[in-house]
């Protein structure tokens, strides 16, 4: 069988082949164009050539592949790519997460490949820029991409600062869109999940008019709508937390029904911080331990933790509070979270196409989306000290007061156990609770972005290719507090005066006074921030033969000259309400701090490119770039790359190049914001070790110096060096291809830790701000440029198939294994442990991942069933089993591989007629169980970054052409 027939295959199947398997086919159905082979460009270089392999590995996905995976979103492509991180960049991995850094993931998912971030991974839209998420500031929104338009997807392995510049240091994904389509497609798609929740529906047009080839134009559009259903996690048995065995038990003591706590309450005894009913604490008439944190309904003859829906015991031994074990309770705060959250997104592209003379066209491209996304997780946890701030004269400071029929039960039930003479009766209760009347926490983000892109493009003289282009586009994002949120005032009055109540037993219900007050205290409606970026870009390519040769038998140098011109912009808005009419709303998270006015920074580059056939057999690519940056100025990145065939089946091909990411607006434009040291356990570290404060030595008395955060004008760009190394070999029935690669980043852009800087004053130095008289009077923790980080791994692939008889398979596989994941803090310290295989709170680096494909065709039939795999790694160590403090039996430190099969079977046997059927997740597999904090990293016992938790889902498409 010919090596374009497997890729024909294959473009059924999988999830992307190599750039090797693909050249075969386009290259055949660019020849059928009069016997001529038309020079395309390649993502990763700016010299068209009729070659789709070059030094560089690529992986193209074409539409079809997506459409039989039953993929709908870009979202959705990145978590099956074994290439992709596995980190907390998507909507389903990051429904908790607001505020500060990662405020932007209210809305917004991102595209992370290499282990290196999001704002290390470049994303184009046609091979040209497009603007950021208007919240986060730095990466693309994969959400506001039309997919329903893609004509396919091309992703470079590999850092291309030489050519693209900043960001593109992990990989580039370059979307590209349909074109030139003439007719009218009607789609639609549903996703249905077997345990319900979590469903997708899609409906899409595609229409134009006219052939390029034949009329000299082309007008075409694009409209989809999108819509993704909430998944909750109570909807799946596996997200239960009450696995105290397996060390995951939840770390909240904030329940239905409150607990009691220790806090003080009341200035009205000046000698005590401990004015409230238990005082601090009450001694366990069994153990002998002070309790300082309890629950009257896990205390002997009364209902239990479990009599109300998902509350059990606190498991406080995994959490190193041993004291409070058996008298304590917990709530599956995680179970309540969602896990996936529910958006809605409406699309358009138009695009027109006319030709200008014999050998270029002009054309105006138009894009437009908006997406709303909601989080929704768990309700407020409130207690009287969040919410009372020590105020006693305004509403008992919000502590629950010493009346009422809940007061009596609490005070009798204490007695019972404790006795009443621990007891300090007619004091208010200190208290945490979870307030379900309050109803779960939401915050609505509405995303809007456009694009304007006017380009023309052709031949001049018949060898060199040119474009220009001019763009604007624009991504503006808000979000919004939902329900579950209320001003603290309000709170405070509602509980500290009795009526709202946070010790109602089982069959009991809120008074609709109650209701009442805390639906006037809602904070629904209120904005909590919102941004919006800017990009102009003017660029101009040039690229052909120069008729030069090196007389060594090699063909002849093309090379490629171009320029990008930007101009970017961004804007943040944190806390819109009057800055004197601002009463605090409990546990929103506002993120002034990081305000911004309109900021900008003008980018000039100019970059060259060449293709040196050195002989017959070897090629090199050369490239340079230079940008120049408005405030830390100039970089220049080259690359250097080969490709070798020294027979027709075999190819070596490598690089090596140096690449950059720029700091964000926030990290350089912030303003400095000064917080004073307010503890009396600090002394000036240059004279007493490590800062401690010695009593009788005069030198090293308490100092309180301000502590300085925003952002640093001065900061540079990390700076990194890109190797790799490949070989692939094909014959006529079969391809293989093998790439090391290795990323090397240096001065790594951070905040440094306090007692770093206390610990190592001498290294810091630059870090401490110092009176005339030596005395220390600020402390500087704003952005530094320091340490670096090494990744490395290699990555496989297979490609073959076969006839049988009028039938025909082929398999397709490709995997990616880490080798090496490496930190170092600063410049001069080592390197850390290797982080393959261990588990993070942001991103966890799985040492092996594979995806492979079977395809089998025939007649209008096309079946295709893909094994996804991803490999076990270490679970994060509960706290109570490092410090020996809990011994779970059946936890055993390691989180199970995840192993899920797709099927999807294409029938084209109706005229104009395409229908895909599939079944995701086969076998219904369960995600892996996983012991981590939920407070730090998403899911309840999985962990959405590696495994869907959606389970068996029955997928639906159908096209239908007029």
């Amino acid at each position: 069988m010919k090596l374009n027939k497997i890729a024909l295959v294959l473009a059924m199947s999988g999830l992307g082949v190599n750039a090797y398997a693909q050249q075969a086919t386009d290259e055949e159905l660019l020849e059928e164009n009069n016997g001529e082979v038309e020079r395309i460009e390649v993502t990763g270089s700016s010299i068209k050539r009729t070659s789709l392999e070059g030094d560089l590995p690529l992986t193209v996905i074409s539409r079809a592949e997506i459409d039989a995976a039953g993929i709908t979103s870009a979202d959705q492509l990145l978590l099956q790519l074994n290439i992709s991180s596995n980190s907390n960049d998507n909507l389903a991995s990051n429904a908790g997460i607001v505020g500060g850094e990662e405020r932007g993931n209210n809305g917004a998912s991102s595209a992370n490949l290499r282990q290196q971030g999001v704002g290390s991974t470049l994303v184009l839209l046609n091979g040209r820029r497009i603007a950021t998420h208007g919240l986060k500031g730095r990466s693309v929104d994969l959400n506001s991409i039309p997919f329903a338009a893609i004509e396919r997807v091309e992703i470079l392995r590999d850092g291309a600062s030489a050519v693209y510049g900043t960001d593109a240091i992990g990989g580039v994904i370059n979307f590209i869109l349909k074109q030139n389509y003439n007719g009218l497609q009607l789609g639609a798609f549903a996703d249905h999940t077997e345990d319900g929740g979590g469903n997708i529906y899609r409906l899409n047009v595609l229409a134009g008019t006219g052939d390029m080839n034949k009329d000299g134009y082309n007008v075409m559009g694009s409209l989809a709508y999108k819509s993704s259903e909430i998944l909750r996690g109570t909807d799946r048995d596996f997200t239960n937390t009450f696995q105290p065995d397996r060390g995951l038990s939840p770390d909240t003591r904030g329940a239905p029904f409150a607990s009691i706590n220790d806090r003080w309450s009341s200035p009205n005894d000046p000698t005590s911080n401990h004015y409230n009913l238990i005082g601090s604490g009450l001694t366990n008439p069994n153990t002998g331990l002070e309790n300082d944190v309890l629950n009257v309904l896990a205390l002997p003859g009364q209902p239990g933790c479990d009599a109300i829906e998902n509350m059990g015991p606190d498991q406080a031994d995994l959490w190193n509070r041993t004291r409070n074990l058996g008298v304590s309770c917990a709530w599956d705060y995680p179970r309540a979270a969602v896990l996936q959250q529910p958006v809605e997104s409406l699309d358009f592209v138009g695009r027109g196409t006319m030709a200008v003379g014999e050998d270029s066209e002009a054309f105006i491209e138009l894009l437009g989306s908006e997406v709303v996304s909601k989080k929704v997780f768990e309700p407020n946890q409130i207690t009287p000290w969040a919410i009372g701030n020590g105020d006693w004269d305004t509403f008992g400071g919000g502590w629950y007061p010493s009346t009422g029929a809940s007061y009596d039960y609490i005070v009798d039930a204490l007695s019972d156990f404790y006795g009443a003479d621990q007891l300090n009766i007619g004091a208010p209760i200190a208290y945490r609770w979870r307030c379900m009347d309050c109803g779960p926490r939401e915050i609505e983000t509405t995303t809007t972005s456009y694009k304007i892109q006017l380009g023309i493009e052709g031949v001049i003289g018949g060898d060199w290719d040119y474009k220009a282009g001019l763009s604007r586009s624009a991504n503006e994002a808000e979000s919004e507090l939902g329900g579950g949120y209320h001003y603290v005032q309000g709170l405070a009055e509602a509980i500290g005066t009795g009526v709202l109540n946070p010790f109602l037993l089982p069959g009991q219900s809120q008074t609709p006074e109650a209701l009442q007050m805390l639906e006037n205290a809602s904070a629904r409606g209120v904005t909590l921030f919102g941004g919006k970026t800017i990009m102009t870009q003017i660029d101009a390519t040039i690229s052909g033969d120069t008729g030069f040769e090196l007389g060594l038998g090699g063909d002849s140098i093309y090379v490629a000259a171009g320029i990008d011109l930007r101009r970017e912009e961004y804007e943040f808005n944190g806390d819109r309400r009057v800055a004197d009419e601002r009463p605090t709303i409990y546990g929103a998270p506002f993120d002034d701090a990081n305000a911004l006015e309109n900021v900008s920074r003008d980018i000039k580059a100019i970059f060259v490119e060449a293709l040196v056939p050195v002989v017959e057999s070897l090629e090199l690519n050369l490239a340079l770039r230079h940008d120049d940056y408005d405030g830390f100025g100039g970089t220049t990145n080259p690359k250097y790359g080969f490709k070798f065939t020294p027979i027709d089946e075999l190819l070596f091909r490598g690089s090596y190049s140096t690449g950059f990411r720029v700091p964000s607006f926030n990290q350089l434009f912030n303003g400095i914001t000064a917080e004073p040291y307010t503890g009396t356990d600090l002394a000036n570290p240059f004279l007493c070790p490590d800062g401690i404060v010695i009593a009788d030595n005069p030198s090293c008395q308490p100092i309180t110096p301000a502590i300085f955060f925003g952002g640093q004008p001065d900061l540079g760009p990390e700076e990194s060096n890109q190797s790799s190394l490949g070989v692939v070999f094909a014959t006529d029935d079969v391809i293989v291809n093998v790439d090391w690669w290795e990323i090397e980043i240096e001065g790594t852009i951070q905040t440094p830790g306090f007692r770093e800087l206390i610990e190592n004053p001498e290294l810091f130095s630059d870090n401490f701000l110092f009176a005339p008289d030596g005395s220390i009077v600020a402390i500087d923790r704003r952005f530094i440029n320091a340490g670096g980080r090494q990744t490395s791994g290699v990555e496989v692939g297979l490609v073959t198939g076969g006839d049988i008889g009028d039938h025909t398979w082929a398999l397709n596989f490709n995997g990616s294994y880490l080798i090496e994941d490496i930190k170092q803090e600063r410049d001069n310290a080592p390197f850390g442990p290797n982080l393959v295989g261990t588990h993070s709170r942001g991103n966890i680096p799985l040492r092996w991942k594979h995806t492979v494909s079977f395809t089998y065709s025939y007649e209008d039939f096309t079946h295709v069933l893909t094994q996804v795999y991803r490999h076990s790694y270490d679970d994060e160590t509960p706290p109570g089993v490092a410090s020996g403090e809990a011994n779970p039996p059946n936890y055993d430190g390691v989180v199970g591989s995840y192993l899920v099969y797709n099927y999807s079977i294409n029938y084209t046997g109706w005229e104009d007629t395409e229908v895909i059927f599939g079944v995701r997740n086969l076998f219904d597999r369960d995600p892996p169980f996983t012991a981590h904090q939920n407070d730090f990293s998403p899911g309840a016992a999985f962990d959405p970054r590696v495994a869907d938790p959606r389970g068996r889902s029955f997928t639906l498409q159908v096209n239908y052409d007029f």
